[in-house]
């Protein structure tokens, strides 16, 4: 039993209705069973037990769920909760007739076995009989406004289970003027079934044949709507958007209900959905067990990272959630989506930039966090290779900013997001990323080995690589060239990335989180996203071009512009000084800590600080390099420290 279930005077009504059925189904079983005068016989005592039979039903009513459960989402579940509730009575029932009553007073029964089967098959009967009728009667309402005339008749892509989410999604209203009118699964095994009367119509490779037969007997399809199934690759997908696009249709997807739990609600279909692997399975239960009812920090929490990570913490259930944010329109942009979505964490959102040291650690100090996630970077490499000494200010002395805040406020954790430009590094943002690194290894050592009998503050790193539709990648470049007829501008026909959805990123980074966080201290504080096989970029342009139903180089043209400063063609996951572990979390590895001791860092950050604001360039130089030595400039390029 749930202990968080409230009762409201709706459910006094039901209990009541409830308690009505075992009067009638009592005496309406003696009525048929006994004749008047052994019925006259009987009824005074069975008067004289019903008050209290009628409280035992209704414990047990409760104790099933009848009493809490909306009728209009009435399932099997709950016909079988009837039929255990109504045997359990059953049973009370048989224990009074035959041990308590019959032995005393009769001598033989006091109901009799015909009678209390009666009562048994009345019961279930008539607590049933109301609740499936309120549903089908919802149920019709619910078809009337399906088949209105602004109802868009669509088909449904994927496999019988994903659809039946949508199917009943439908029919409770979640998801309102659509007319599913047929299925097309990747299935063979549900070919020619039905689903919640919507017919399996075909495979998927038959999406046109089915389309211009429904049109020429009903009228036009409107819509395509893919479920999770539709994207594996057996369901074809760039083939079903391409196609979609290619008449005119509108194609939308039903997300997962693994993606947070939401309630079921369509969304357009992304390129990006469809051009990468399958994604990781994400264990929920253990993010939720890392994040439920704690209070979370997430600096940069107005990025396209930062903002994410927000939306996944407040899914999971933490009590408090503190944005900070040094763009205010970033900054409402999410305290305000969170405040939509938000039933039960306080969200607190506050202007200030990491680089303000005492500003941080008021913050922090005044909000007490258990976890930090730390997202706030400058990232972009072009523009650090040219304004280095920002790189500097932001990525190292604010990182460290936010870790010693996240310590001093007595934080379970801190989690910075980096990536993989900081292994072996090329370029500015690679090196200032290494340095923070570096700086949270070292902390991270350093609290174990000065604490004894107490599990310390975990400071770990994240890295991955390139994210989907986050703020400067390529996919929202390309899509804006493709729209403008061309052309797509890539560096090098030789440039290769590492991609992952944004979602995706940001779960594992939570569980990366959860694993650090685990009572046994893993001698890891840094984790790397398996992101599966690198992607030439070349060919993501030419593939999105394709899903835009356009010709990649006749419609349009793909230019090569040339390596960028700070740029390699070719990304690593791990340093060659740091072995892997494999920490038995699917999608994450691991990497044995690899930096200087904690006092060596302090004084080369000293001389930084110094360095940065005389702005002695080749003091910076030397310090870096020697932090970081086996930084470079790749190949033909000159380092912005030269």
């Amino acid at each position: 039993m749930n202990p968080r279930r409230k009762f409201t005077s709706r459910n006094a009504l039901i209990a009541l209705h409830d308690l009505i059925t075992v009067v009638v189904a009592l005496l309406v079983s003696c009525y048929f069973r006994f004749d008047d005068h052994d019925l006259a016989v009987r009824l005074p005592l069975l008067l004289q037990a019903l008050p209290y039979f009628l409280v035992i039903s209704s414990v047990v009513f409760y104790v099933f769920n009848l009493t809490t459960t909306k009728w209009r989402f009435i399932s099997l579940v709950d016909a079988l909760n009837i039929v255990k509730a109504s045997s359990l009575l059953t049973f009370v029932i048989l224990v009074f007739d035959y041990i308590i009553i019959a032995p005393n007073l009769y001598g033989t029964f006091f109901l009799g076995r015909k009678t209390i089967i009666l009562y048994w098959l009345l019961q279930i009967f008539l607590l049933a009989a109301t609740r499936f009728t309120y549903r089908y009667f919802r149920y019709k309402r619910t078809l009337v406004h399906v088949k209105a005339d602004d109802a868009t008749p669509a088909i449904v892509v994927g496999r019988a289970a994903d659809a039946e989410i949508l199917f009943r999604s439908v029919e409770s209203g979640a998801v309102k003027r659509l007319r599913p009118v047929g299925l097309l699964s990747p299935s063979p095994a549900d070919i020619g079934q039905t689903i919640r009367g919507v017919s399996v119509l075909g495979g998927v490779d038959e999406l046109e044949e089915v389309i211009a037969d429904f049109a020429a007997r009903q009228g036009p399809i409107k819509r395509i709507i893919m479920t999770p199934s539709a994207f594996e690759s057996d369901a074809q997908p760039e083939t079903v958007l391409a196609r979609g696009r290619k008449l005119g249709l509108k194609v939308s997807r039903l997300p997962s209900l693994g993606e947070g739990g939401e309630i079921p609600r369509l969304t357009p279909v992304a390129v990006e959905d469809l051009l990468l692997r399958p994604s990781r399975t994400i264990d929920y239960e253990r993010l939720e067990g890392l994040v439920k009812n704690k209070s979370i920090v997430v600096t940069g929490g107005g990025g396209s990272i930062g903002s994410e990570i927000c939306k996944r913490i407040v899914t999971f259930g933490a009590s408090r959630l503190l944005i900070i944010e040094n763009s205010e329109p970033a900054l409402y942009a999410i305290v305000e989506t969170l405040g939509d979505r938000s039933r039960t964490a306080v969200v607190e959102g506050r202007i200030a930039d990491i680089r303000d040291r005492e500003r941080l650690m008021r913050l922090m100090d005044e909000f007490k966090p258990d976890i930090v996630f730390h997202t706030a970077a400058l990232k972009h490499v072009p523009i650090l290779e040219r304004d280095w000494s920002e790189g500097v200010k932001t990525n190292i002395f604010g990182s460290i900013n936010v870790a010693d805040a996240a310590l001093a406020s007595g934080a379970e954790a801190m989690v910075m997001v980096s990536t993989d430009k900081a292994i072996e590094p090329v370029s500015m943002l690679g090196l200032t990323k290494r340095f923070a690194e570096m700086y949270c290894q070292a902390l991270d050592r350093e609290l174990a080995q000065r604490t004894e009998g107490k599990i310390p503050m975990r400071l770990i790193s994240v890295r991955f690589g390139n994210v989907l539709a986050s703020n400067g990648s390529v996919v929202p470049k390309f899509k804006a060239q493709i729209e403008a007829g061309g052309p797509v501008t890539v560096t090098h026909p030789d440039m290769v990335r590492y991609f992952m959805t944004i979602r995706e990123a940001c779960d594992l980074v939570i569980t990366a989180a959860s694993h650090a966080a685990m009572p046994e201290r893993h001698d890891v504080s840094v984790y790397v996203l398996n992101m599966g096989q690198p992607v030439k970029i070349v060919d993501l342009a030419e593939r999105m071009i394709s899903l835009s139903g356009l010709q990649p180089h006749q419609d349009i043209e793909i230019v090569f512009t040339g390596v960028r400063p700070g740029e390699r063609l070719n990304e690593i996951l791990f340093a060659s000084e740091e072995p892997t572990i494999d920490i038995g979390l699917p999608g994450i590895l691991a990497a044995k800590p690899n930096e200087p001791p904690i006092d060596m860092l302090h004084k080369w950050i000293m001389v930084l600080t110094a360095a940065v604001a005389n702005e002695d360039k080749s003091t910076i130089r030397s310090v870096l390099k020697d932090a970081v030595p086996e930084f470079g400039a790749p190949a033909g390029q000159t380092s912005p420290l030269a």
